[in-house]
């Protein structure tokens, strides 16, 4: 498993019945999981002194309540500043377990010691975007919502790099891509972390069973010809880490690499055990 164990700005603290006691900032937070299928006591001071709760429904979805909690707060990773905002379906516009995913792009990018072209699809709020720049990259930073987008510049401005070469775009990832190809662009690293279900900007459906074999298919064409890596993310239950390794290993055996796939988690403070959060695959050139 990959771990995200590198903050400073957010932890679990703990851990039960369905639930995560989470320290953004100065803030704590109570969230469902539907990985949590323990049952243990809640003995941390936290849980009685949390700043929001989502209560999710049993008919689906959920709610907020709050206790003292700003419209609006940031947290840092290292030398990225991300704006925070408790929104739609219990998020909050990062996925900290991620930063395990950051930290290794960077690593690739910085090694290369060349210019490097960065493709961000379903880019979200941009983490792996402005963790891609701050390397030294240029990127292109693709997601279906504008809101997102607008999110993801906020997060570049209090970051220090609204200067930094990221061309952001509203689009479909797929038609965008398709149109990528036709214009001959080439990228040497590719990121792409797609929905288990979504629509884009003009109503375009996305199932994530039917359509991401296709994707990494067309997105393979668009590699250059020493592309550094592509990097998938997943949180589609029974999308399992050696599907991914498949599709990789499959779509990109014409370019000399490797490829791994884990879960990726963050630790829980109380236990020092691992909470899994989802599933990356990694493809590196040799």
């Amino acid at each position: 498993m990959w771990i995200a164990d590198q903050w400073k700005d957010y932890e679990i603290l703990d851990a039960s019945a369905g639930e995560k006691l989470e320290r953004w900032g100065e803030y704590l937070l109570i969230r469902p999981d539907p990985q949590i299928l323990w049952d243990t006591q809640k003995k941390h001071p936290g849980w009685k002194k949390k700043n929001g709760h989502y209560h999710r429904s049993k008919k689906g979805g959920g709610e907020w309540e709050f206790f003292h909690l700003p419209h609006q707060w940031q947290i840092r990773y290292q030398d990225l500043t991300f704006r925070l905002q408790p929104f739609s379906f219990k998020h909050t516009g990062l996925f900290p377990e991620q930063a395990v995913n950051w930290d290794w792009c960077r690593s690739k990018i910085e090694a290369a010691r060349r210019p490097v072209k960065v493709l961000n699809l379903f880019a979200y709020t941009g983490g792996a975007t402005l963790a891609a720049a701050a390397a030294g990259a240029s990127v292109t930073h693709v997601d279906a919502s504008k809101g997102m987008v607008a999110w993801a510049k906020e997060n570049a401005a209090v970051s220090g790099l609204e200067k930094a070469p990221i061309r952001y775009l509203v689009d479909d990832c797929m038609k965008f891509v398709q149109r990528e190809i036709r214009r001959g662009n080439q990228y040497d690293a590719i990121l792409m972390d797609p929905p288990s279900y979504g629509r884009g900007p003009k109503g375009e459906i996305w199932k994530i069973e039917d359509t991401i074999h296709p994707l990494i298919k067309l997105c393979a064409q668009l590699l250059s010809k020493e592309p550094l890596f592509f990097l998938i993310n997943s949180y589609t239950t029974g999308l399992a880490p050696s599907v991914l390794t498949y599709l990789l290993s499959l779509e990109l055996a014409a370019f000399r690499g490797r490829v791994d796939a884990q879960e990726i988690g963050l630790p829980v403070a109380s236990t020092s055990l691992v909470l899994p959060c989802g599933a990356s695959c990694r493809w590196e050139a040799l």
